[in-house]
């Protein structure tokens, strides 16, 4: 079995993926692929954004791809759009030579902003000011659309974070996976009489960080905690971020936990972040144990951190299951679990 992931590798999950099912499937190798646009996650083949145009590269990389037993196509992105087949297909054409392949969702590729207004009063996309919110509502609609389509003709999708169950409801869960070691820190939180909390503010409007940066900076001047902006840092530098923090607070309107707060929980940090009911139980399910992540939204977050600093026995109890949880979850077994009926599959030729 020969898996290729591409082309998205979006926090450099694709490659983080391809390494588990190679490390726990036998009999599995794998390689991912994506065009480089910023941050150089690990990429297998980690090609040059302009290579995105490059009709001749692009041809040798599909009689390249041609060779591989199974693929799958992330974000609903063309693999190789210089040959102008599109994602349809290019899924037709690999299915045709024998492949057997499936799509990966990764989040605003296929998350309905209307429907996520609709059941999240802290929404983003309840935002006036929010100029993005029709784009993003035209491109899930449209890859939704696709999905369906796909769906009919046998292929199998998945996705990268359990709230996206609600809008591709016949998808497979495909955890997120980071490596739990390497996260792991020293110490134990909240041991300093003024503990240090993390906020990183990419993608702000998203996380909210109209939300977080008052509460802190006023916490701040009180005297309370110390407030890290996590801007402008590598991975490397997320990492001695991580293990020099008490408290990383994520991120409180869209109601998920992905990569960071699973790097944040393998750290044994107290993590503070408003995730759905929803994410909640199925990652529980899944786990055979409570999410460790503080509840927190834009009314309560004052509060709880408050709460946080009169009651660090509490929290530090919280921050001890983190490291655990992620093992158990998101050190990459799980998510070889989840593609193993995918892998086991025979290529199945489009009609």
């Amino acid at each position: 079995m020969r898996l290729f992931v591409g082309p998205a590798n979006s926090a450099g999950q694709g490659w983080e993926w391809a390494r588990s099912a190679e490390k726990f499937l036998d009999g599995v190798g794998a390689r991912n692929m994506t065009y480089r646009r910023s941050l150089p996650f690990p990429a297998d083949v980690d090609a040059p954004f302009p290579l995105r145009g490059s009709r001749a590269w692009q041809v040798a990389q599909l009689r390249a791809v041609r060779r591989f037993s199974h693929v799958i196509v992330e974000s609903q992105l063309p693999l190789f759009p210089a040959l102008g087949r599109g994602v349809t297909g290019e899924i037709r054409e690999l299915r045709d030579s024998g492949a057997a392949v499936a799509t990966l969702c990764h989040g605003s590729d296929v998350r309905l902003p209307s429907a996520h207004a609709a059941r999240d009063p802290w929404s983003p996309f309840l935002l006036e000011s929010y100029r993005d919110t029709p784009l993003l509502q035209a491109r899930a609609e449209r890859n939704l659309d696709l999905l369906r389509r796909l769906h009919e003709d046998g292929v199998p999708a998945f996705v990268s974070t359990p709230d996206l169950l609600l809008d591709v409801p016949w998808a497979t869960w495909l955890p997120v996976t980071v490596d739990v070691e390497r996260w792991r820190a020293p110490g134990t939180p909240l041991e300093r009489d003024v503990p240090v909390v993390v906020h990183a503010p990419s993608r702000a409007v998203l996380k909210g960080t109209d939300l977080v940066e008052p509460v802190l900076r006023e916490l701040e001047r009180d005297g309370l905690v110390e407030y890290r902006q996590a801007t402008g840092l590598d991975r490397d530098g997320m990492l001695r971020l991580y293990r020099e923090s008490d408290v990383v607070v994520d991120q409180l309107r869209m109601g998920i936990y992905g990569v960071a707060a699973c790097e944040a929980m393998a750290a044994g940090r107290v993590v503070v972040s408003h995730v759905s009911d929803q994410s909640r139980s199925v990652a529980g399910r899944a786990a055979g144990q409570d999410l460790p992540v503080i509840e927190a939204t834009g009314d309560t977050l004052r509060a709880v951190l408050l709460d946080v600093l009169d009651r660090r026995e509490d929290a530090r109890a919280t921050a001890a299951r983190g490291p655990g949880f992620v093992q158990v979850l998101h050190d990459g077994r799980a998510s070889a679990r989840a593609l193993e009926p995918f892998l086991s599959s025979p290529g199945s030729p489009s009609r």
